[in-house]
């Protein structure tokens, strides 16, 4: 009797280790899940792929997975829309000098052109 209930024992842990690798890997296809991720899908094959890694791309697949929240998309800098008004209002000053700097230079050339022309 002892032996069947060491086998069943046998069996009930083997079968509880392999279930649990493969919930403890779909642990960052999970977060991603939770955070609507982008890139789920990718997360969820990667996760499987590191099952026949010896486990090398999981710890990458976490940061993967929790970089991206919807809320303030990726990294860990909250967007604020006072910051995006201004950094717009800074790159329409800037193409302005551009433009200005552009016809500068054109004005510049055409000068050279017609001295090298009479020249």
């Amino acid at each position: 009797m002892l032996d069947y209930f060491a086998l069943a024992l046998v069996f009930i842990v083997a079968i509880t280790l392999f279930y649990g690798i493969i919930v403890i890997h779909d642990i960052p296809y999970e977060i991603a899940k939770h955070r609507n991720h982008p890139h789920q899908d990718a997360l969820h094959v990667a996760g499987w792929v590191s099952l026949f890694t010896l486990h090398v791309l999981w710890p990458f697949l976490w940061i993967w997975a929790t970089l991206y929240r919807e809320d303030r998309g990726w990294g860990f800098a909250a967007p604020s829309e006072t910051s995006s008004e201004s950094s717009t209002s800074i790159s329409v000053s800037e193409f302005e000098l551009l433009k200005q700097q552009v016809e500068e230079l054109r004005i510049r050339l055409a000068a050279t052109q017609s001295s090298a022309e009479e020249g």
